[in-house]
């Protein structure tokens, strides 16, 4: 995630978006499932990236979403809470993000399923959006940091990158090695955290510690939940909800006897039914009186 407090423009292409692209197919093109979420999102951030002119009139601009929580606090901003995740500041700010984002998004989004991982990436961008808010003020009343973090502008996919890797790494109790290092992996995303902030200038500090305080709470409120998606019990109850009218329907249609079609119709063990005759001469042979008893015997009246 990266901050700023000048006017950001997006780069004219410098070559690295083919290369992204091309990396994408072949990963894509070795599996048998490809997942479309993932797909999807780097298809998402790569056109906002990129504005296409038909795009313009809809598009907000990356100086119009920008993260900053003095705005959106003051103003409740909601564009700027949920957009500026999906905003890059240039393109190498772009790329790295969805080169990282095509690994994990291809693995929880496997594990996971497509609907799952969809309300995961929802609830994670929620969650990160939240803390980093929480975070800035919290600096600003304790401390008074207000130029630092509170008046601060962020855009960009990493700290749901960093829930993303939390969420990954949560059960693991291997190694791995972050930048030279060899850290448990559990400890890889704080790892990275320290190792960016010390080398990478411009980078979000509160953006990328929102996001592993987000996949930490997100895994917390998935223990504490039968489900496997908190937002999934929300989502499947309103789902609920609106298909009530259509089952009351059916209820009602299923539950009214059957008059029309084949088979017999208020069968009982009493006695024949008309529909037990052969044929219809059988029916036409009979008399009119033995009709009336045969009808009687069989409906009781």
């Amino acid at each position: 995630m990266e901050r700023g407090r000048g006017r950001w423009v997006s780069s004219v292409s410098r070559g690295m978006l083919p290369l992204l692209g091309m990396h994408t197919m072949i990963e894509y093109s070795r599996l048998e499932r490809k997942p479309p979420v993932t797909a999807a999102l780097l298809a998402a951030n790569t056109i906002i990236y990129l504005r296409p002119t038909f795009l313009h009139p809809i598009l907000p601009t990356i100086n119009q979403v920008r993260f900053n929580t003095h705005l959106i606090l003051k103003y409740k901003d909601l564009r700027r809470f949920s957009l500026s995740a999906f905003y890059h500041s240039d393109e190498p700010h772009l790329v790295d993000n969805m080169l990282s984002l095509l690994g994990k998004g291809i693995q929880l989004e496997t594990s996971m399923g497509s609907a799952e991982f969809a309300l995961t990436v929802a609830t994670l961008v929620a969650i990160s959006q939240g803390v980093k808010i929480l975070l800035a003020k919290s600096l600003l009343l304790l401390f008074d940091y207000e130029r630092p973090y509170y008046q601060e502008y962020s855009v960009g996919f990493s700290g749901v990158l960093f829930a993303m890797k939390v969420i990954l790494n949560a059960q693991s109790d291997d190694y791995t090695d972050v930048h030279g290092l060899l850290v448990p992996t559990h400890y890889a995303a704080w790892a990275e955290l320290i190792l960016i902030q010390m080398f990478v200038p411009g980078v979000s500090f509160l953006g990328h510690i929102g996001g592993i305080l987000a996949g930490l709470l997100f895994l917390r409120l998935k223990a504490s939940y039968s489900g496997a998606n908190p937002l999934r019990t929300i989502v499947r109850g309103f789902s609920h909800a609106l298909n009530w009218p259509l089952r009351f329907v059916k209820w009602v249609l299923g539950s009214q006897p059957r008059i029309g079609g084949r088979g017999t119709v208020g069968r009982t063990d009493d006695g024949p039914s008309l529909s037990s005759f052969s044929s219809v001469d059988e029916v036409q042979d009979l008399s009119l009186d033995e009709l009336r008893r045969r009808r009687i015997q069989r409906f009781g009246r």
